[in-house]
């Protein structure tokens, strides 16, 4: 993940509009953003929904209104790259460390369901019923 966010910093690095005490704050602050949505995006895909919108509202202050528009195309090619290589990995059953992936589903204790899902789905055997009322809602 950490080459997403390097690359979107590397292509919209030079057109940053520089604050007048500080000459690298507003870049600095652009790579934190870009890695922290890298971050989120690999950790927590479930729940992020629309990652170039997100990383888009959080730097474009740092961007001159007449490039808003190339900053945004940027965000939503590499966030689509990145978001292709995340569910890619997801369909093989492993998260991106390495580990074994894990039910999205609740036990009855409360405590998180810790069976491995079935392939192509987030919900294990025993949970798989959810993944169906979801879709059932949905329509």
């Amino acid at each position: 993940m950490y080459q997403f966010s390097r690359s979107i910093y590397r292509e919209l690095a030079p057109e940053v509009i520089e604050d007048g005490r500080d000459a690298h704050a507003n870049r600095i602050a652009l790579l934190k953003s870009c890695e922290a949505a890298m971050e989120r995006l690999a950790t927590d895909r479930h729940y992020f929904a629309k990652p170039a919108r997100t990383l888009f509202r959080d730097v474009r202050t740092y961007f001159p209104m007449t490039s808003q528009l190339r900053v945004y195309r940027v965000i939503d090619r590499y966030m689509a790259l990145a978001g292709e290589y995340v569910d890619r990995h997801m369909q093989e059953g492993v998260s991106l460390d390495g580990s074994p992936l894990s039910c999205h589903a609740s036990t009855r204790k409360g405590t998180p369901c810790q069976r491995v899902p079935l392939p192509g789905s987030k919900y294990c055997p025993s949970h798989k019923h959810l993944e169906e009322d979801i879709a059932a809602t949905a329509a």
